[in-house]
This record gives structure tokens, C-alpha cells and sequence, in this order.
């Protein structure tokens, strides 16, 4: 019995420890291809924004690496001081991906396409070695395979006419978690640009495409730099651009389509707005703008200093009986719209002779306009601003034919466009 029990104890025992190394073994197996690759290709920001879109990346975070006798928060390390210290970490991003769906050579290559890894201590307009080109690895293997990924990156630049490269290649030894603030930047600070170092060369060479500028060369026209994936690119279309109807065509261009333009701002920020006549860029602005400032910008551009502009953006007033309120008192029918915007704003329906001087309406366009008090000159009036630019048109007042309002407006701030009723 004694031995039966023995037997069935050292069968149990056996059997157990099958079990126990299969689970291990399984569990092991479950998230081996879990791995993480520590890369710092300027500030981190743009960095973290990248690798949060590329396939097979589970997680980024920012913070700080390859540092030491320095504390590793961020006041500290953009201290002048610091600035050259050889000591002074660098801004990484820690990127957690599944090898199964991406491979460290793939990341490696995003990451060299990314910025201008032949820039010593520096990106850009950020200079200091906390904007080291960086990669930390875990093993010799990662860091054999970063030198391959390096050198092939070398060859190709080399026939660009570029320099040597300058990131550093090196084993993990620290790394830091920045600030709350800096994890997800751009979603916590919506009116920003994303950075583009990069050098326009790549692995896999696309196929050349020509871009055609021809209609960018002749008048004046607004051109809009984009990236792809740029948040603030596509917050600039939702918000402002997307209800942009006016006479200046807007064209879209990425940092490769620029042939024959002659502009003088660098094109490593977008969205980069430019204004250009006879494609020369006449006025730029790097970075998600507000409705108010792009049309207050495009008015300067546009209008000039004119009459209009004055009236548009310092509350103006046109001459009785102008030239463009006796262009307008009698049109065919059509509608009057937004000098900036190209919204419709009047309906010829609605125009009628006060015997003013200045073009009267008894109605805007529906949700066309909005009212403001005003008290300037001692006196108590309500404006009314145009709903899409936030120019100034006119005011409001209240003897109308039949008891309705008059809409006294401006005709230098409007366009008209004929049998377009609304």
C-alpha cells in the first residue's frame, strides 16, 4: 500500500511539473514578441507622434536617456549650462512594438527617414545635445543590426550629397519618464506645427511624381504645406480652410512638390501657410492658424492697404455714393458675398434704395452674419460682421421699408456673383 502511494505521489509529481513548465514555456512564448527600442531624433514630441502611427507599435512615451550627474527632468537639461554638456541626456521616445507584426529594421528605417541624422546635436532650429541623434538598444545583436540599417542608410545619403551620420549607437543603460505634460504633446497643445527634418531620402525610393506649379507662378495664390498624418494640417482644413470659397485658389503641396516656387521660409514645420504672388512668397506662417488671424492675414495680402482693408479689419466706413456702391445699386440678380471668404452674405432679393449712399438690405443670408453692440462715436449701433472671415461689413438699423430692419453695408469688403440667388 505503502509503495502504491509512493508511485501515484511520484506519477502526481511528475505530472505537475510537466503542467507547470508548459504553462511557463506557453506564457513565455505569449510575450516574447513584446520589445522595446529606445530612439531620440530631436524633440520628442514629433517623435512620439510618429511612432504612434507606425504599424505594429504598441507604445510610445517620452523621456530621457544616455545621461548622468544631471537630474533627468527637464528644466534641468535645457539649462544654458547644459546646453553642450556631454553629460546631458538626450529626449527620447521608448517604443514598445510587436515584432511579430514589425521588425527592429523597420523601425530603424523610420526612424533614419524621419530627421536629418547627419545634424551633431541639433534638429533644426533646436539646438543642444539634449537633440542628439540617438538609438539605445538591449543586446549586440539590436545593436549589430542598427549599424547594418546604419550603413545602408550612409550609402544612400552619400549619393545625395550629404554628410556622415552622427547618431550614436549604443547599449541601454538609463532611461527616465518626462513629464505628464510632454506624454501626447500635440493632442494637449492644439495650435502647434509638426516638425519635418527629415532628409527626403528613403529605403525604398518611390516613384518620381511631377507636380505641377504652373498655376502657382501666375498672380497671387495661397499655397498650404502638409505631411502626412500632421494633426494640426488637418485641424487647419476642419477649422478654417474646409468653408474657404474666395478668389484666391488654394493649393496643397507636400515638401517635395515645390519645383519652381521660390519661397524663402524653411519647409520643416507644418502646415506652413504661404501667400505668393507670382510664386514668390510674399508672407508665411508656420503653424496651425485661427480663422481670425488667417483671414486678418489674407486680408493684408489681398486687399492691401485699400479702403476695403480698412474697412474690413478698423471698423471703417465707405464714402457716400463710392465707386463700388454704384457698381452694386443695380445688378442683375445674384448674390453679394465676403470679399475674403467668398461666403454669400446679401441676396440681390433683399436689396433695396435708402437714398443712403450705401448698399441697404432688409435680411442677410441665413446664419451668414453676426451682431455686435457698438458704442464708438457716443453713439449706440449694432454691427454686423461677417459669420466666416469676421470682417466688418456695416451695421443694423431699424427703419426698414414696412417696419423691417436696414442693413447698411459696406460695398468695398464685397463681391458680387450674379444669378446665384440664395
Amino acid at each position: 500500500m505503502y509503495k502504491m502511494y509512493k508511485n501515484l505521489k511520484f506519477i502526481f509529481f511528475l505530472f505537475f511539473f510537466h503542467f507547470s513548465w508548459s504553462f511557463s514555456t506557453d506564457l513565455d512564448n505569449s510575450t516574447s514578441h513584446l520589445k522595446t527600442i529606445i530612439l531620440g531624433a530631436g524633440c520628442f514630441w514629433s517623435v512620439e507622434k510618429k511612432f504612434q502611427e507606425t504599424y505594429g507599435v504598441i507604445d510610445v512615451q517620452s523621456g530621457y536617456a544616455d545621461g548622468k550627474n544631471i537630474k533627468p527632468i527637464y528644466k534641468e537639461i535645457i539649462k544654458r549650462e547644459n546646453r553642450f554638456n556631454p553629460n546631458n541626456y538626450a529626449e527620447v521616445v521608448k517604443v514598445s512594438y510587436n515584432s511579430n507584426k514589425t521588425s527592429l529594421e523597420n523601425l530603424l528605417k523610420t526612424f533614419f527617414e524621419m530627421h536629418d541624422p547627419t545634424q551633431e546635436n541639433r534638429q533644426g532650429n533646436d539646438i543642444g545635445v539634449q537633440y542628439r541623434s540617438l538609438i539605445l538598444t538591449s543586446s549586440d545583436e539590436e545593436i549589430s543590426i542598427s549599424n547594418e540599417i546604419k550603413n545602408e542608410y550612409q550609402n544612400l545619403l552619400t549619393k545625395e550629397g550629404f554628410g556622415l551620420i552622427k547618431t550614436d549607437i549604443k547599449n541601454f543603460t538609463n532611461f527616465y519618464l518626462a513629464e505628464n505634460y510632454h506624454q501626447d504633446y500635440l493632442k494637449k497643445n492644439p495650435n502647434g506645427y509638426c516638425p519635418d527634418y527629415s532628409t527626403g531620402v528613403v529605403f525604398s525610393k518611390k516613384p518620381e511624381k511631377f507636380t505641377d506649379n504652373k498655376n502657382l507662378v501666375i498672380g497671387k495664390k495661397i499655397l498650404i504645406l502638409e505631411a502626412e498624418g500632421c494633426p494640426y494640417c488637418y485641424k487647419l482644413r476642419q477649422n478654417v480652410l474646409n468653408d474657404y470659397r474666395g478668389s484666391l485658389e488654394i493649393s496643397y503641396r507636400k515638401s517635395d512638390e515645390l519645383d519652381k516656387l521660390e519661397l524663402k521660409t524653411p519647409t520643416w514645420a507644418t502646415p506652413t501657410i504661404y501667400f505668393l504672388e507670382n510664386g514668390k512668397e510674399v508672407w508665411s506662417h508656420q503653424g496651425y492658424l485661427s480663422n481670425e488671424k488667417f483671414y486678418k492675414s489674407l486680408g493684408k495680402f489681398k486687399l492691401g492697404k485699400t479702403e476695403a482693408y480698412d474697412v474690413a479689419f478698423n471698423q471703417g466706413t465707405d464714402p457716400t455714393y463710392c465707386k463700388e456702391y454704384e457698381l452694386f445699386k443695380n445688378t442683375p440678380d445674384g448674390v453679394f458675398i465676403d470679399k475674403l471668404s467668398g461666403a454669400p452674405l446679401f441676396s440681390t432679393k433683399y436689396r433695396f434704395n435708402s437714398k443712403t449712399g450705401w448698399l441697404s438690405f432688409t435680411q442677410p443670408v441665413e446664419d451668414s452674419v453676426t451682431e455686435h453692440m457698438d458704442y464708438s462715436y457716443g453713439m449706440v449701433r449694432v454691427e454686423i460682421r461677417s459669420k466666416s472671415s469676421g470682417i466688418h461689413l456695416g451695421h443694423v438699423f431699424n427703419d426698414g421699408p414696412n417696419g423691417k430692419p436696414r442693413y447698411c453695408i459696406n460695398a468695398t469688403v464685397l463681391e458680387f456673383i450674379p444669378n446665384l440667388d440664395t
